[in-house]
């Protein structure tokens, strides 16, 4: 007997549609590796559409007074609580992450957000008038964008979605978002939430639209006409691509893509504290965080003391099961995923040493063992390039000058950590440390109101804070004649 696949669909002014010409794609639970539902391969009759109903719903959402922006935010956040369940169960099956870490790690965060976005649309101001001409005073307005086309990765679906339309949204833009083909249902989701609330109080159904398909269809949004900003959480690739498309038509573009993390752990840290925090924060999510511990620098003179019990906590970390509430993490996300993470241990040159891990967990589902690899030198392709999995790599260096040297030598620069006793020296690395982000004796916790985003091939733009808000706004200079 086949189970019958449930049907996702796009989400455009205010009605839920299939793509117009039917294609579809299967959805894969990771967990399981079987397919649960379909969702639309939409095509260029469908971004028409979607840029339409955003285009169309957008002077008037524009132009509210930013305190009625802010309660649909408010009211969208209430929603988002009182159907956490439900979020949780679709995001869970979207990626196989475990229930009781996402409903205490991911909804409260995400409600925060948008309760952080909607104080900050009132916030929408310029600088004071002044005269800078003899009989002339200057006024600067800061202004929505307008439309703005959105991709979200697979990583963190939900969360990310948040980081995309909450800012968004608050300065006044209208939104089209794209999930990842593989990630489709919680934002399938979150749009019958958004869309209840705009129709509840009365807003244009066009405000916020969600359109699912592959790159091609990323593609088409970035490229189409209509909207005035694209902006993309992604691979490496995915963000050149975007930044060439919208260069065509010189929109803005807003890019937070891969990592590389340093973290770097000198002689005087509290090693024990250190292999625990860091065990968590390179394997959470299965290693699948731009932002994930998983390059670690450590002096030579406690490397063995670290790699030892880095070791030990790998082998205690579990995966497994959503429903298993002893699980630090879930499966990778896919099966692509899955063999990428796989064919990074299989070409270990012969100085690396696997020092716990390097192996695929079970055969049903896409679950990799936590694994811990040492030995490796600067060049090596595993500490160069992006795993995006369960694996922490282990290099030693000699002094602080060597260890800025390792941390800075990627292409890479999102966010990093020191661990050390020593104040001076935190603050001397805060420095040296070519990231976005720097975290001193610990890694990865954020919050809404700090910025999120990197320098170099990590891309450009922030999320969260102010300043993800302001990224969402353009600058016009008023001049009035006193004559």
């Amino acid at each position: 007997m086949t189970t019958e696949l449930r049907r996702l669909r796009n989400y455009i002014d205010g009605e839920f549609r299939d793509a117009v010409d039917g294609r579809t794609t299967e959805v894969v639970n990771p967990a399981t590796g079987e397919a649960y539902a379909t969702a639309p391969l939409s095509g260029p009759a469908d971004v028409d559409a979607a840029m339409a109903a955003a285009e169309a719903a957008f002077p008037a959402w524009r132009d509210l007074v930013p305190a009625e922006r802010q309660k649909v935010l408010l009211k969208i956040a209430d929603a988002f609580e009182a159907r956490a369940e439900d979020l949780i169960a679709a995001e869970s099956e979207n990626t196989g992450k475990p229930l009781a870490l996402t409903r205490s790690e991911e909804v409260p965060p995400m409600v925060d957000q948008i309760r952080f976005f909607a104080g900050a649309a009132r916030l929408l101001e310029g600088r004071s008038a002044g005269e800078y001409m003899e009989g002339m005073t200057s006024i600067i307005r800061r202004e929505p964008v307008g439309v703005c086309a959105q991709v979200a990765p697979w990583n963190y679906p939900m969360m990310m979605a948040v980081w995309k339309f909450a800012p968004a949204l608050a300065a006044g833009n209208t939104v089209v978002l794209k999930p990842s083909d593989t990630t489709p249902a919680s934002t399938v989701l979150i749009a019958e939430i958004i869309g209840g609330v705009l129709e509840e109080l009365g807003h244009p159904k066009g405000v916020f639209n969600v359109v699912c398909g592959d790159r091609d269809t990323g593609r088409l949004m970035v490229e189409h006409s209509v909207p005035a900003m694209a902006s993309i959480t992604g691979s490496v690739r995915a963000g050149m691509s975007v930044a060439e498309s919208a260069s065509k038509d010189l929109k803005r573009v807003h890019l937070e893509l891969g990592g590389k993390a340093p973290v770097v752990v000198f002689e005087d840290a509290d090693i024990a504290k250190a292999v625990e925090d860091i065990a968590v924060a390179g394997y959470f999510n299965a290693g699948q965080d731009c932002t994930a511990a998983t390059r670690v620098l450590v002096h030579e003179s406690v490397h063995d003391e670290f790699v030892t019990a880095l070791a030990k906590a790998a082998a205690d970390t579990k995966t497994g099961q959503p429903d298993d509430e002893d699980v630090l993490y879930g499966p990778l996300n896919n099966a692509n995923q899955l063999q990428q993470v796989t064919g990074f241990i299989e070409r270990l040159p012969a100085h690396a040493k696997v020092e716990a891990g390097g192996h695929r967990v079970g055969e049903k589902g896409y679950f990799y063992a936590p694994t811990v690899v040492s030995g490796l030198k600067q060049d090596d392709e595993i500490v160069q390039h992006e795993v995006f999995g369960p694996v922490i790599t282990v290099q030693s260096f000699t002094d602080e000058q060597q260890a800025v040297s390792y941390a800075n030598g990627v292409e890479y620069a999102l966010a990093s950590s020191v661990w050390t006793k020593d104040h001076a020296r935190a603050m001397r690395m805060s420095k040296a440390l070519d990231f976005g982000c720097v975290w001193i004796n610990t890694h990865i916790p954020l919050v809404a109101e700090m910025p999120h985003g990197g320098f170099k091939k990590s891309g450009y733009g922030k999320d969260l804070s102010a300043y993800g808000f302001e990224d969402y706004t353009r600058i016009k200079h008023v001049m009035t004649s006193l004559g």
